[in-house]
């Protein structure tokens, strides 16, 4: 059975508060553990209404001490926005209070526009372009000290906590290749380099300390509900938040609306389609054959699984049909090691 997992911002609602979405992040992560997910991460945006996990270690360490044997961690954490020691100390502390359970997922997106990134950083620095050096580095704090070693995390050396690479293009794949690590791509808001970006990590991963073979995520919205009208309604609050996205508005989750029929243009619905490509909508039957293509066209080693819907109820009770339907699932054998592009 493939694994699954799910990916969650805390997502703050219109009428409710980032206390309230804490609240459902954690009764989320209790359905998920009862359901067989894998993982359980959280994402780091900034200056986001619509999203409470901005301070993404503290929100794990929250549903870290709600849960009990599901894996939590980040998805991820954004490293440009951080020394890489204070991101090992973090992961530390919380590999020492929930020993064996905790993943690191990073980026090196901001997490949020320029501005929101010259705040957190007081300055832009090198940014992106250091990234592989901090990840370097933040590896470096997590594996046993060396014996010039000057500077340890402490929660954090020989912790070993696994690093996934999070992604979006060549470069992370590149990258995670390089490294030996797993790779989580964010085909649920950006697909464009899927079907690029995973042939191309596998194909140059190298063995490493964490990881002999290559591991692949796929991140899919998934929007459950009993009939394939209730969840393509559902799905029109992602709708009107990607759309949102495009004209550089943000705003708390919106509930779902009738249609999006005049609410967006001809080309920003083509857009909006676009990056939601990547998403399996509908009753049980539905969802299932959605995942089931997904999983022939990528060969997925895990499908971590994300939903923005509006009713907290509704969002469990989707996450819980989507738990069967992955459970369903048919594994393909391992892919060959494909040429990109070919």
């Amino acid at each position: 059975m493939i694994p699954f997992s799910i990916l969650d911002l805390a997502f703050v609602t219109q009428g409710s508060t980032p206390a309230d979405a804490l609240r459902n992040t954690l009764d989320l992560a209790q359905h998920a553990e009862r359901w067989g997910y894998r993982r359980f991460w959280v994402a780091e945006h900034h200056n986001m209404i619509g999203i409470a996990s901005a301070a993404t270690s503290v929100v794990i360490g929250h549903v870290a001490g709600g849960t009990k044997t599901i894996r939590v961690g980040a998805g991820g954490i954004m490293l440009p926005n951080h020394a890489p020691l204070v991101i090992a100390e973090q992961f530390g502390t919380l590999e020492a209070l929930f020993p064996g359970r905790v993943d690191l997922g990073v980026g090196r997106a901001p997490g949020g526009d320029t501005v929101t990134a010259r705040a957190l950083r007081r300055g832009l620095g090198a940014g992106a372009d250091s990234f592989p050096s901090d990840l370097l580095e933040l590896q470096s704090y997590l594996k046993s000290p060396h014996p010039q070693q000057s500077v340890h995390a402490i929660p954090g050396h020989s912790t070993n906590i696994p690093i996934y690479m999070l992604g979006s293009s060549d470069f992370g794949a590149n990258l995670a290749a390089e490294l030996g690590l797993p790779y989580a791509f964010a085909s649920h808001f950006a697909p464009d380099y899927l079907s690029i970006a995973l042939p191309l990590y596998r194909a140059h991963f190298t063995p490493s300390d964490q990881l002999d073979r290559p591991y692949t995520m796929v991140a899919v919205n998934v929007i459950a509900a009993d009939t394939d009208a209730e969840a393509q309604h559902l799905f029109t609050t992602m709708q009107q938040i990607f759309l949102g996205m495009i004209r550089n508005k943000r705003a708390p989750i919106p509930p779902p609306v009738d249609t999006m029929d005049g609410l967006w243009s001809p080309a920003e619905k083509m857009h909006v389609t676009r990056m939601l490509r990547v998403s399996a909508v509908g009753s049980p039957k539905t969802i299932r054959a959605q995942l089931q293509s997904l999983l022939e066209e990528t060969s997925a080693d895990e499908f971590i699984a994300t939903a923005m819907i509006h009713d907290h109820h509704a969002r469990v009770y989707s996450f819980e049909l989507a738990a069967d339907a992955f459970r369903q699932l048919t594994p393909r054998p391992s892919a060959p090691l494909l040429t990109p592009g070919r």
